[in-house]
């Protein structure tokens, strides 16, 4: 549709991380990245892969003025045949255009999109890590280049693929981590971006990020903007919560990502039989089923993070330490369970997995 990926190889290719090195999260980058521009009545012009480095953007670029700009995130794994599969890439290359959609901006042939992530895995092979629990992550997204300050939808846009070997996201790996239930700032509302990956979204949570850091915890619970009492998600995780035997999470109202490890979650607990429920649910029956004893085990999910248990919620200053602070049962089953098909440990009866 857009044409053949050029190929531009990199002649000053980078030292490649070791096993014994801590990779932490999207501190490395690839030696290449994949970039395609579009022209208003041209279309999306020249995919080409290229040699990893800046970019260069006039400084009225709309992108920084208007924020157009949205994003995936998904991941290649070396499964334990040596075989470098994705997990579920048509589901981001969707999710990717819905983003746009809200946004204004062209939208891209998903097919393509995910062709692309092929190609740049392919040629960057060698940075897919072999070290237990490790992965390349890869972030695909799209950016207004034109130039000026007018406020409306540019005519001219970047689609940009980079890649990065990761680690765990959290410090604590698989260990339980503390969430913050933030009470006073806001995420989303309705009508609103909150159920379209813009970045936007991100820098907004910055502020209540900084105060849960300051509160000993990893991340933020946000609550529905208009009441500030139903819950949401987390800031790079959707929600789960096992009260008296049944799996609860947010449904999806408009103000929530749908995430492709929660639809993954979804449909391997309905697989395994077990009581699963998309609703409303406020922070009010989170406190009763603390209290009486049936808030049995809580853990988000993600990309980044997969399932990370977790272990204590902080509301209005008073912490809710959820089955005494350990791994539950069901965690430790779920996260088996996608990493194991993931890594090739376990069979992929969904076909959830495309070959590189």
């Amino acid at each position: 549709m857009y044409g053949t990926i050029r190929f531009e190889q990199n002649p000053h290719c980078k030292t490649i991380p070791g096993p014994d090195e801590s990779l932490g999260f999207g501190r490395y980058f690839t030696d290449h990245m994949f970039m395609m521009d579009y022209e208003e009545g041209q279309g999306w012009l020249d995919p080409r892969i290229i040699p990893y480095g800046p970019l260069s953007h006039d400084p009225a670029a709309m992108v920084f003025h208007y924020g157009q700009a949205v994003f995936e995130g998904l991941k290649a794994f070396r499964t334990n045949k040596e075989d470098i599969v994705l997990f579920r890439p048509d589901q981001n290359a969707k999710r990717l255009n819905r983003s746009c959609e809200r946004l204004s901006m062209p939208s891209l042939d998903e097919d393509f999109v995910v062709q692309a992530i092929q190609s740049l895995v392919r040629v960057d092979a060698n940075w897919v890590p072999r070290k237990e629990g490790s992965s390349l992550y890869i972030r695909p997204f799209v950016i207004s280049t034109e130039a000026g300050l007018g406020v409306r939808a540019s005519s001219r846009y970047s689609f940009i693929i980079i890649m990065s070997p990761v680690g765990a996201y959290y410090e604590e790996g698989l260990q339980p981590v503390n969430i913050l239930v933030e009470g006073h700032f806001a995420r989303a509302v309705q009508g609103g971006t909150g159920n379209a990956k813009v970045a936007g979204n991100y820098a907004a949570s910055l502020n209540a990020q900084a105060i849960a850091k300051e509160n000993n915890c990893a991340q933020v619970l946000w609550l529905d903007a208009v009441e500030k009492k139903y819950l949401e998600e987390v800031g790079s995780m959707n929600v789960f919560f096992k009260i008296n035997g049944e799996i609860i999470t947010p449904s999806l109202s408009g103000s929530i990502l749908e995430g492709i490890t929660r639809k993954s979650i979804i449909h391997l607990l309905k697989d395994w039989g077990l009581p699963v429920k998309e609703q409303k649910i406020s922070i009010d029956d989170i406190v009763e089923a603390y209290k009486n004893g049936t808030l049995e085990e809580a853990f988000g999910t993600g990309t980044a993070a997969v399932v990370s248990p977790i272990g204590s919620l902080l509301w209005q200053g008073t912490p809710m330490v959820i089955n005494q602070g350990h791994i539950g049962e069901l965690v430790h089953r779920l996260y088996d369970t996608i990493t194991g098909i993931q890594f090739g440990r376990i069979e992929d009866t969904h076909s959830w997995l495309v070959t590189c």
